[in-house]
């Protein structure tokens, strides 16, 4: 007896011993030096405390709460509007009365992420990214949680779905799937893209953009806060460049990044819409007789069944642009895709300033368009009543339904008339 009291009394004082806890409230609720002094309280009251609040999160707390952090300083100095869109924290009781309402449950790093923050509002720019091209424009706000439960979805093709995104502009969401029904995994999230070559309008393909909350999250966090997508015009670009897909020739140097567009896109019939972005730079100490002039492009564009198609034209976007040392020229441009994924590469051609009879061609690099892993609709009318299952698509496989691989605007435009699919507000000049 004397002995378990001897151990009872050293477990005791041993959790007592407060700089133990200030390694626990380091690691799982990231409490600094400074909030501490601010809260006036030990390690160990504020451990305990702050476990009453947030202790089902404890698995996700601190990833999240490092997401939101460094999102915040990084976009503070570049885009402050944006950060002053963010909504405050929300309660568990608000989580939970949601949960009544659309009776479903949510994932637990989904609540965590809300009791951070709660979304933010429905204003331009959004913070989970955005997109232009010609007069077509896409920029996608983080739901709060009241938004989201009001477009909780329960109709066939979207049961159980949770919107955790909306664009003003398009209409586009990124779902969240509650639970495992209709061909998806519980929890995993993605763009909703309707089957235009189904006769049952519940058919809903789709292009998965991640596995589980924190995973989708945090994998766009990280893209942002390490530079991986360009902040333009006070808005953050989804533009994904590969650092090997850069070419110099001369003291002229091409680098291009590539999106791709689910709300332009289809998987049946398959027609997979991307935008490319190209930066041309003259290196700032070339001499000032190397000053040149864009005339022409010339494009080798080849689909993921080796079809190969070639372009030319005069000047890009309808510019010639003049390059000097140290002037950057930027421009968006697009193509589609009949297979799921595709490259370019090719070469624009210059004439020197100073002499003008001297052309020579700068190397654009081979950059590759792939887009994300789909699955098709679990049930597609095929004739009648009847229904047949379709399995998940991998995204390395290509669609053979289509004769010509990709389209020119006008072409484009017509088909998706046919099909009646919406067409986007603008056009876009294809291979320039």
């Amino acid at each position: 007896i004397y002995s378990c009291c001897y151990l009872s009394r050293r477990l005791n004082q041993l959790s007592s011993h407060d700089p133990l806890w200030k390694r626990h409230c380091k690691k799982y609720w990231l409490i600094s030096e400074e909030e501490k002094s601010q809260r006036n309280q030990s390690w160990k009251a504020i451990f305990i405390s702050t476990y009453s609040d947030l202790g089902r999160y404890i698995r996700y707390y601190a990833t999240l709460k490092k997401a939101w952090d460094d999102l915040e300083k990084y976009l503070g100095q570049r885009c402050p509007r944006m950060i002053g869109s963010l909504k405050e924290s929300v309660r568990e009781e608000d989580l939970d009365a949601v949960e009544a309402q659309i009776g479903c449950k949510l994932p637990d790093d989904y609540r965590c992420s809300f009791r951070i923050h709660n979304g933010q509002k429905l204003v331009v720019p959004g913070l989970m990214g955005s997109m232009a091209l010609s007069n077509h424009y896409r920029s996608e706000d983080l739901l709060d949680i009241d938004t989201a439960a009001g477009g909780f979805q329960q109709r066939l093709g979207l049961k159980q779905c949770l919107p955790l995104t909306f664009c003003i502009h398009t209409g586009l969401s990124q779902y969240m799937a509650l639970e495992s029904v209709e061909g998806r995994n519980k929890y995993e999230i993605f763009y909703q893209c309707p089957d235009q070559m189904a006769r049952n309008p519940s058919a809903i393909d789709m292009f998965i953009t991640g596995t589980s909350y924190l995973e989708w999250f945090t994998s766009y966090v990280n893209k942002v806060v390490t530079g991986g997508y360009p902040i333009i015009r006070d808005q953050i670009f989804r533009y994904v460049h590969d650092k090997e897909c850069v070419a110099t020739t001369g003291d002229i140097t091409v680098s291009v990044s590539t999106s791709f567009l689910p709300e332009l896109s289809s998987v049946h019939p398959p027609h997979y819409f991307f935008t490319y972005r190209i930066r041309i730079e003259m290196s700032k100490d070339a001499l000032p007789e190397k000053a040149c002039q864009l005339d022409s492009r010339y494009w080798r564009i080849t689909n993921a069944k080796g079809d190969v198609e070639e372009v030319q034209g005069p000047g890009v976007v309808g510019e010639f642009p003049i390059i000097s040392p140290g002037r950057v020229y930027e421009y968006t441009s697009c193509t589609t895709f009949s297979t799921t994924s595709g490259y370019m590469e090719g070469y624009y051609t210059f004439h020197c300033l100073y002499y003008k009879d001297k052309f020579f061609n700068v190397t654009i690099p081979r950059f590759h368009m792939v887009c994300p892993t789909f699955k098709v609709s679990t049930v597609r009318m095929v004739s009648g009543d009847a229904a047949v299952l379709i399995l998940e698509t991998n995204h390395n496989e290509y669609a053979v339904d289509e004769d010509e691989d990709s389209t020119d605007t006008d072409e484009y435009e017509d088909r998706r008339r046919v099909l009646d699919i919406p067409a986007p507000s603008g056009r876009c000049p294809r291979h320039t």
